[in-house]
């Protein structure tokens, strides 16, 4: 077999066998194939085309290039959640707790943030001494013991979709339904969970910028995990606007636990009460409208406050950070972003917001990026509130004056006020079964 002949089969057309499929992502990940030969083959699968047998044999084959997690040693019903990437978007740390205070085994792994998105390994890393790189066999210990893990992935896992992924991004193959679809599904099939519920954004700050093309995603996405045996559900969601009110790491967490608290921002609770529910009925068979009700019951008698001081515990980190959040990372430098007239907030532009958190020293442009913890925003404005000259719309945090002065000019440019007052935006836009 030929690298030569499968980028010839799929330039005109052709659907490729799984042998060739396997071929390609084994002799690619082995550095068998040169990288001008497999952009080739992207450009092609980008131009024409997968099927959904083909997606489903990509996914498989870059699943089973690494390792491949056996949660079978874990006693109890596993499930993981994963979201597509969007700003402020901290539900797994309250998904998790919550669904493990309930008796699902949370063995999670998560990434940490590059550009305008953040990520869930930074925020934890926010509070002092957790450890994101345990070994697997106390990973699978610890999910044993307390029914939740929140670790960095493997440095093995799914190392075809690293080296394809990396390649897409400089060869303008990135947005493909066939393409993205296998990237992510790929390393949650690597990770093991029998249950997966996916949190698939669209909108300003996320990948896919409308419904249709969320709605599009998230149906592959189901059918590739239906495909290899896993019980599945995609929950589209709206990213044109900020999830709650903080963006930054250790701001991040204090919203989290305000939310365990069962106070906070009234859309990020509702969606991580939705996900939730979705992950606690497809796993134990519950009805949704039920599960819902449960998942709520643990915000009101702070079980799963008490499940998320247990991980961050069992992972060595500061629990005296989640009992009094003001011991949490902050920066001293602060600047107030003030209206300069009278109106309703017609729009916030979730990218920018995003992009403002990363100049700030939040987030990274570049993976070798320093984060500062205490970076980052807090919203005090967002899309049809009513605002005077004068009011406050954010706060900007940051190290230096220098950093909120540039972040300053960005996050400006992120928000428009008019005379009339907006529609009121869908939190959730439909839920993929």
């Amino acid at each position: 077999m030929r690298i030569y002949d499968i980028i010839e089969k799929k330039r005109d057309g052709h659907k490729l066998t799984k042998e060739e499929i396997d071929f390609f992502v084994q002799e690619y990940t082995a550095e068998r194939i040169e990288d001008y030969q497999a952009s080739a083959l992207l450009m092609a699968i980008f131009i024409n085309g997968m099927d959904e047998e083909e997606t489903v044999n990509l996914t498989e084959s870059m699943a089973k290039s690494g390792d491949m997690l056996d949660l079978s040693a874990i006693d109890g019903i596993t499930a993981d959640k994963h979201s597509t990437g969007g700003v402020g978007d901290k539900t797994s740390l309250v998904v998790a707790p919550i669904c493990a205070s309930l008796g699902i085994k949370m063995a999670k792994m998560s990434g940490r943030g590059l550009g305008h998105t953040g990520g869930t390994i930074d925020k934890l890393e926010s509070i002092e001494g957790y450890n994101t790189s345990i070994d697997t066999d106390a990973f699978f210990k610890q999910v044993n013991e307390i029914g939740i893990a929140l670790i960095g992935q493997t440095g093995n896992l799914a190392p075809a979709d690293k080296k394809i992924y990396a390649l897409r991004d400089v060869t303008a193959t990135v947005d493909n339904i066939s393409l993205i679809a296998s990237s992510i599904m790929s390393k949650k099939i690597a990770a093991g969970a029998q249950n997966i519920v996916l949190d698939v954004k669209c909108g300003s700050g996320a990948f896919m910028k409308d419904e249709q093309s969320a709605v599009e995603l998230a149906e592959m996405m189901v059918k590739i995990g239906k495909k290899c045996g896993r019980n599945m559900a995609a929950v589209i969601t709206n990213m044109d606007i900020p999830l709650g009110s903080n963006v930054g790491n250790a701001l991040e967490i204090k919203e989290v636990v305000d939310i365990l608290n069962n106070k906070g921002d009234e859309q990020l609770r509702e969606l991580c009460l939705v996900l939730s529910a979705t992950i606690l009925s497809i796993s134990y068979g519950w009805d949704y409208e039920d599960a819902y009700i449960k998942a709520e019951n643990t915000l009101t008698d702070g079980s799963a406050l008490n499940k998320l001081k247990e991980l961050v515990s069992a992972q060595g980190g500061n629990t005296q950070m989640i009992d009094n959040t003001s011991l949490l990372p902050k920066c001293d430098n602060s600047l107030e972003i003030k209206t300069n007239q009278d109106g309703f907030i017609q729009s916030i532009d979730s990218k920018i917001v995003g992009e403002s958190a990363v100049l700030l020293g939040a987030g990274r442009e570049k993976k070798t990026d320093t984060i500062d913890y205490g970076a980052g925003i807090i919203l005090y404005k967002k899309t049809g509130d009513k605002v005077s000259v004068g009011d406050t719309v954010a706060i900007l945090y940051a190290d230096s004056d220098e950093k909120l002065k540039n972040a300053e000019k960005l996050f400006n440019t992120s928000y428009k006020i008019g005379a009339e007052k907006p529609c009121e935006q869908k939190l959730i836009y439909q839920t993929i079964r």
